[in-house]
């Protein structure tokens, strides 16, 4: 049968963790994305970015998820994300349910990046973008990508830079967002019961 997830599992999945916390010292970047998670048919989906094939963009023809620096005008990185999502997705903010920040990750670009997590309500079924910043959108299965987490024995480790990746569609996530996606997947394993772990599984 179908397995969605709902705000309060989602809480209780990133719920008594002490998550990656920001560097020390003033030398990174301080950037903010969201990880959006929503049901497609019931099952748990994780919306993505294609990055722009943008010159000299350290991040052209990537997959990311959607976010971006904080600006000076931002109140907070929480706020940075909800206008880079606005931005680029034209996704607005009351169309996510808030869960909660999953910590800091570091890029070799000296950028911090701080993971806010959503549980997004989708209003109508065309998604827009802008396409000066991203190609395309992707809605990937989040018990697909379960799956090759565990298939290739990324649970309860971490790889190296060049083992880490989920190959998704004809594309490859890895660097940064392969390091949130693998903490993310993590949670999930780790806190989900057996049978809940087994009832995600069959949606793969």
């Amino acid at each position: 049968m179908p397995f969605p997830f709902d705000a309060d599992l989602l809480k209780h999945i990133i719920g008594f963790t002490n998550h990656p916390r920001p560097p020390a010292g003033d030398q990174f970047v301080s950037t903010s994305v969201f990880m959006l998670i929503f049901n497609k048919n019931q099952v748990p989906c994780l919306l993505t970015v294609l990055k722009a094939d943008n010159k000299g963009y350290p991040w052209r023809n990537q997959v990311a998820l959607p976010g971006g620096h904080v600006d000076k005008n931002d109140r907070s990185s929480l706020s940075a994300a909800y206008r880079e999502l606005e931005e680029e997705v034209r996704i607005a903010p009351d169309e996510i349910e808030y869960i909660g920040s999953l910590g800091h990750f570091q890029t070799i670009q000296q950028k911090d990046i701080e993971v806010f997590l959503g549980l997004w309500r989708p209003i109508g079924d065309q998604l827009y973008f802008d396409p000066d910043e991203i190609s395309r959108t992707l809605e990937l299965s989040i018990p697909m990508l379960l799956k090759r987490h565990l298939d290739q024995n990324f649970s309860g480790r971490i790889p190296g830079v060049g083992e880490l990746i989920y190959p998704v569609e004809n594309l490859v996530i890895w660097g940064v967002t392969a390091r949130i996606l693998h903490y993310f997947l993590e949670l999930i394993y780790t806190r989900l019961s057996a049978g809940s772990l087994q009832s995600l599984l069959a949606e793969a």
